[in-house]
């Protein structure tokens, strides 16, 4: 599947009901979400990372559906490398 795929699914299994639920409180949704890969990712656990990974993917697409963002749209953004240097791998110097 592609991202407008996953982002089609998403839409018909939930938003409806994140949609009655509106962006503020789904957005906050998605936030705790990344807290949960956080920890995840803290204690190094490959399934659980993979898990809440899924997690906050889902809840970030349903973001981008009730706020008319096609993913796959906002994505192409990044299709000819970094948006900044247009290098593929960047080559921007941290700062």
């Amino acid at each position: 599947m592609d991202l407008s795929a996953y982002q089609k699914l998403i839409e018909k299994l939930y938003f409806k009901k994140d949609t009655k639920r509106g962006v503020y409180k789904t957005f906050n949704w998605f936030v705790e979400e990344v807290g949960e890969l956080s920890r995840a990712i803290r204690k190094g656990k490959k399934a659980k990372i993979t898990e809440e990974f899924a997690d906050c993917l889902a809840w970030l697409l349903t973001v981008g559906s009730i706020l008319d963002i096609d993913a796959e749209q906002a994505m192409k953004k990044y299709a000819d490398g970094c948006p900044k240097c247009n290098k593929t791998p960047c080559i921007c110097m941290e700062e």
